[in-house]
C-alpha cells in the first residue's frame, strides 16, 4: 500500500521514472488512442457497489493506534472506527491481519504481531480476529483478511524476531533486500508455506475474502540486488529468463492460493491490489497510455494474466494519481483496467491520503472535487467497474477537504448491495416466509421468517427491505427505495420497524433475502392498506424468480405504485402458494395480475 511510511521508495521510483521519460518517446496521436472518459457521465446511484476501506495495522497506521492499548481499548477503538465508516456508507473492510509474517489472530504457525502487543510473540490475552469479523458483519460489511505474502520483517535485525518466527526454523527461505527480510518467491517450500498460513485462516475464521496487496518481489531500489541466483539455478527446469521465471513464481502462488480457497470454501473471495500500471504501451502494445513504473516488469506481478486465467475474483489496482497527472492519468488507467478485467470484478483503489499531502508534483489533489470526481468517473463504466476502496481508513476518518462529507451526504447517501460473482455462485436464496405487517399509526413493523435452504444448500445471510409510496417512480436498480440491508442474525424470526413511515401515507414493502455471495431472492410483498385494524398477511409476488442483478436502467420502464384498488383489501378469502409456503390472503375476486414488483423488474 502507498502511505506515509510505505510509499516513499515506490513513489520516488515512480516519479523518477516518469520524469526521466524523453519527449521523443511520445505515444501515437489521440486519434489512435482508445476512448477515455474524462468527464463523468451523470447516472443514478448504483444499486450494487463495493465501498471499502483498507484498515492498515503495520506501523499502527489505522488500528490499533498504539502498541500499548489494552484489549478493551482495542475493541472500543475498532468499534468507533467501524461506526464512523458505516456512517460514511462503507460496506466492506480490508483488514491487515498478517503485515509481516506475524499474526493479528491466534496462530500455531506465526507469532503475534508487535503492532498488536508491543513485542513480537507477546500474547494479547485475546484473539482479535473473531471480534473484528463479527463487528463488521453486524454492520453489513464484508470482511476481507489482508495478507502481505512475502514481507517477513520491516528490518533485518533478526535478533528481535520471536522464537516462533519462521526465520528461526528456515533461514534458507529468506532474502535480504534494502534493509528488509523477505520470503524468496522462487522456492516451492515458501509458496507451500504461505498457502498454508492463508488456508489456516480460511478454515478457522468466518472471513469473506482473502486479499493481497501490491508487494510481491520488492520495489527496485538503487544499488540493490535480489540475490535469488541459487533458487533460479535449482528451480528453472523450463530455462526461462530471470524476469519470466520470477513472474512464473508469483503466478504459481496466486493460482495455488486461488485453487485452495475455492476447494475449501466456495464463498470466500480472493483478490489482489496490484500497482496501478501493468505495462506502458510504448513497451507493450497491450499496455496503457502512461509513462510510469510498471508492475509487470518492476514487481514481476502479471495482474493481467491473473485476470485472464481466472485466478482472482477481483482486482483492485491502486490508482493514486489525479485526473490531471500526465504521466499516469487516473482517467487513462481507469479506461485501461475496464478493458482488461476479463469478466472478473474491478474495484478501484482510491488515494484518499493524497489530499493530506503537501505535494507539488500533483497539485490537483488540493481540490476537494478530485476524489468525488474520480468516484463519478468510476460510475461512468457501470458494466465494468464495481466499486472503490479507499486508502486508508484513517484518511477517510479525517475528512480531508470535506471529501468524506461528500461521500456520506451525496455519493454514498443511499445503501448499496455488494456485487454478485456468478462464476462462484449464481443460485439465489429462497424467499422469506410468513411476512406480516402491523401498523399502529405512523411506524410500520414487518416480521418474517427465513426461507428454507436453496438448492445449493445456502441460506439467507441478509435481508433487503424496500419501500414504495404511491406516486413514486422508481427504476429497477434505484437504491433510493432501500430502507435497509439487514444482517441475518441467525434468528428464527426477524423484524424491522420503519419509524420513518409517515402517518396517513400508504406504502408497499418488499423483502428479499441475500445469500453469502449477495444473490438476491424473489421478493415477498405486503402493503399498509387495510392495516389499521391489525396485521396484514403478505402475498408472494410472482413468479418466484430472483431479482435481476444488473439490468440496464435505460431499457427499463418507469412505473408508479398501483392504485389502492389493486392492493390487498378485505374481501373474498382464498389460498395461494408461493416460494414453498402456503399463504392465506384476503383480496378482491379479480383476475390475477402481475404484481407490482413483477412489472417493476420485468418479471
Amino acid at each position: 500500500m502507498r502511505c506515509r511510511l510505505l510509499l516513499g521508495a515506490a513513489g520516488a521510483l515512480f516519479l523518477a521514472h516518469s520524469l526521466s521519460a524523453q519527449p521523443s518517446a511520445v505515444l501515437p496521436s489521440a486519434a489512435l488512442k482508445p476512448a477515455v472518459i474524462t468527464t463523468p457521465i451523470p447516472s443514478p446511484p448504483p444499486k450494487r457497489e463495493l465501498r471499502g476501506v483498507w484498515i492498515a495495522t503495520v506501523e499502527n497506521i489505522d488500528w490499533p493506534s498504539r502498541r500499548d492499548l489494552t484489549p478493551e481499548q482495542q475493541r472500543r477503538e475498532y468499534i468507533k472506527l467501524l461506526d464512523s465508516e458505516q456512517r460514511t456508507g462503507i460496506n466492506a473492510v480490508f483488514v491487515q491481519v498478517r503485515p509481516a509474517s506475524d499474526a493479528f489472530y491466534q496462530s500455531s504457525l506465526e507469532p503475534w504481531s508487535k503492532w498488536l502487543t508491543g513485542r513480537q510473540g507477546k500474547a494479547p490475552g485475546w484473539d482479535p480476529l473473531p471480534f473484528l469479523i463479527e463487528e463488521a458483519h453486524k454492520r453489513g460489511m464484508e470482511f476481507h483478511a489482508w495478507f502481505n505474502p512475502y514481507r517477513a520483517s520491516t528490518d533485518t535485525t533478526t535478533a528481535r524476531l520471536a522464537p516462533q518466527h519462521p526465520y528461526r526454523q528456515h533461514p534458507e527461505w529468506f532474502l535480504r533486500y534494502s534493509g528488509k527480510l523477505l520470503y524468496n518467491p522462487g522456492l516451492p517450500a515458501v509458496r507451500a508455506y504461505i498457502t498454508q498460513v492463508i488456508m489456516d485462516v480460511v478454515r478457522r475464521y468466518d472471513i469473506d475474502g482473502v486479499h493481497f496487496d501490491d508487494y510481491f518481489y520488492p520495489y527496485p531500489e538503487a544499488k540493490q540486488v535480489i540475490h535469488d541466483e541459487q533458487a533460479y539455478a535449482q528451480y528453472n527446469d523450463e530455462g526461462l529468463s530471470v524476469p519470466d521465471w520470477r513472474r512464473r513464481n508469483v503466478n504459481q502462488l496466486v493460482q495455488q492460493v486461488h485453487d485452495s480457497i475455492d476447494a475449501e470454501k466456495h464463498w470466500v473471495k480472493f483478490g489482489i491490489s496490484p500497482f496501478g500500471v501493468w505495462m506502458n504501451r510504448n513497451e507493450d502494445p497491450e499496455g496503457s497510455d502512461t509513462r510510469a513504473f510498471q508492475g509487470h516488469t518492476g514487481l514481476y506481478a502479471d495482474a493481467r494474466e491473473w485476470l485472464r486465467q481466472g485466478w482472482v475474483d477481483y482486482v483492485l489496482p491502486q490508482l493514486y494519481w489525479s485526473t490531471n497527472f500526465k504521466a499516469a492519468s487516473y482517467a487513462t488507467l481507469l479506461e485501461w483496467w475496464s478493458r482488461n478485467r476479463f469478466d472478473r470484478h474491478l474495484y478501484i483503489g482510491q488515494g484518499a491520503y493524497r489530499m493530506l499531502e503537501s505535494t507539488k508534483s500533483d497539485t490537483t489533489w488540493r481540490s476537494p472535487r478530485e476524489l468525488p470526481r474520480q468516484v463519478r468517473l468510476n460510475r461512468s463504466y457501470p458494466q465494468d467497474i464495481s466499486g472503490s476502496v479507499f486508502f486508508s481508513a484513517k484518511s477517510v476518518l479525517l475528512n480531508p477537504l470535506k471529501t468524506t462529507d461528500s461521500l456520506r451526504q451525496n455519493l454514498f447517501q443511499y445503501p448499496a448491495l455488494l456485487p454478485t460473482m456468478p462464476w462462484k455462485d449464481a443460485v439465489p436464496p429462497r424467499s422469506v416466509q410468513q411476512l406480516t405487517l402491523t401498523r399502529g399509526g405512523g411506524p410500520v413493523t414487518l416480521v418474517w421468517r427465513p426461507g428454507p435452504a436453496a438448492a445449493d444448500g445456502d441460506s439467507a445471510s441478509a435481508y433487503v427491505i424496500y419501500r414504495f409510496a404511491r406516486g413514486e417512480q422508481p427504476s429497477p436498480d434505484d437504491p433510493r427505495h432501500i430502507l435497509t440491508i439487514m444482517p441475518g442474525m441467525r434468528r428464527p424470526t426477524l423484524a424491522y420497524v420503519d419509524t420513518a413511515a409517515r402517518f396517513g401515507t400508504e406504502y408497499a414493502y418488499y423483502v428479499t433475502a441475500l445469500d453469502r455471495l449477495h444473490n438476491e431472492s424473489s421478493p415477498l410483498r405486503v402493503t399498509t392498506i387495510g392495516s389499521v385494524a391489525g396485521p396484514v398477511v403478505a402475498q408472494a409476488t410472482e413468479p418466484a424468480t430472483p431479482i435481476a442483478t444488473a439490468p440496464n436502467p435505460k431499457s427499463q420502464p418507469v412505473v408508479t405504485l398501483p392504485p389502492a384498488e389493486t392492493s390487498a383489501r378485505p374481501g373474498v378469502s382464498k389460498t395461494t402458494a408461493g416460494n414453498n409456503v402456503t399463504i392465506k390472503t384476503k383480496t378482491k375476486a379479480k383476475p390475477k395480475k402481475r404484481g407490482f414488483f413483477g412489472r417493476l423488474f420485468g418479471r
